[in-house]
């Protein structure tokens, strides 16, 4: 009996080969079968996307989204060359057509009864999308905030710190070569405390400014540099679109929303109180990002009777005592930038001088590496 046992067990080693081959040949057939029905979905996705009806305004959609970024050659691949041409095209004559309405809002100062916080920050949240909503309940306190050295911008929170002021969220938009802009050539106009810092226009007759007058008024829309003047504009950029006029919202639906992507905004209740509205966004499992629709809808739902949209993107900051209260969506952090919108207990005491001042904005290098 004893000879008999190794014999049992080289018989018993034997068998369990095949039982291991068999499983992995089985574990190597599922694998192919998934990996069949996986790249089965993906045409059947892709067929649905590219020429199913029902899939028109998700394909217009990603295509929107990309457009806001710096891979809009991409959107090419979803919607065709030509169609990109034309969707851009569209959205800013679009854009343009809504500035046009002439804005009749007026400030109603309400009996102080109990005295408000200057800043006030609220989060608000909605599909996809997570964000903060900054009110100013003094808008006379805002001021345009401009880099402090010649050739480069700066980071918001670098200007709050700066000039002491108490918040602050970007502003308006600049020329960024390949996304690698170094933020200090402004598009369109510059003005702050009522002086023009900068004039980008070429020659232009009008642009769509964001801004305020002396009264703390909120303007928006399509202006010249003569009606600027005028109406007493004291701080204000060069962006666009307009979302709300004389309460009413301009955007009829997210279709037209151009894209999802991080959001900066800016409106006006009729008491006066400024808000601004900050989205972050490409943040997956935090925040994707929003519409400019759903940005409308958040600047009504506050009271809203005017208000506009400002660069967004990875631009996109609020800052209030110092800190960055979002989450910037760029991998670097803060971008530097050529203006912002600051907050300040004692604006008259601010010290914010024109950088540009002398230069030819057509000889500035917008890609020039930062000295600072």
């Amino acid at each position: 009996m004893s000879s008999s046992l190794p014999q049992s067990n080289a018989v018993s080693k034997k068998k369990k080969k095949p039982v291991r081959k068999r499983k992995k040949k089985s574990f190597l057939r599922t694998l192919s079968r998934l990996f069949l029905i996986l790249i089965l979905l993906l045409i059947a996705g892709g067929s649905w996307l590219y020429f199913a009806p029902s899939a028109h305004n998700l394909r217009y959609l990603i295509a929107d989204t990309l457009i806001t970024t710096q891979h809009r050659y991409m959107a090419k691949y979803i919607i065709g060359e030509d169609e990109l041409k034309d969707r851009v095209k569209e959205y800013n004559e679009r854009f343009v057509h809504m500035g046009d309405e002439k804005d009749t809002h007026t400030i109603v100062q309400p009996p102080v009864e109990v005295e408000k916080p200057l800043v006030e920050i609220e989060e608000v949240s909605g599909t996809g999308y997570s964000g903060y909503v900054m009110t100013v309940n003094d808008p006379t306190k805002v001021r345009l905030g401009v880099p402090g050295k010649i050739g480069s911008g700066e980071k918001v929170s670098s200007m709050v710190s700066r000039t002491g002021a108490i918040a602050g969220v970007n502003g308006g938009g600049f020329a960024d070569p390949n996304w690698k802009g170094n933020g200090f050539k402004p598009i369109g106009l510059v003005i702050s405390q009522g002086k023009l810092f900068y004039n980008g226009l070429g020659g232009k007759k009008s642009t769509q400014i964001v801004g305020l007058d002396k009264q703390g008024k909120m303007i928006a829309g399509n202006y010249s540099l003569n009606e600027l003047s005028d109406l007493g504009v004291q701080e204000a950029v060069s962006f666009q679109p307009r979302l709300i006029v004389n309460g009413k919202g301009l955007i009829k639906n997210a279709a037209e929303g151009w894209g999802i992507a991080p959001r900066t905004a800016m409106g006006q209740r009729d008491d006066g109180a400024l808000l601004f509205v900050v989205i972050d966004g490409r943040q997956p499992g935090y925040s994707i990002g929003a519409n400019l629709y759903d940005v409308q809808q958040i600047m009504l739902k506050h009271g809203a009777v005017i208000a506009a949209n400002l660069d967004g993107g990875s631009s996109t900051v609020l800052v209030k005592d110092n800190e960055i209260v979002n989450k910037p969506s760029s991998q670097y952090g803060e971008r530097y930038l050529p203006t912002a919108f600051l907050v300040f207990e004692h604006p008259e005491q601010a010290d914010i001088t024109n950088i540009w001042e002398g230069l030819d904005p057509a000889k500035i290098d917008a890609g020039k590496k930062r000295t600072h």
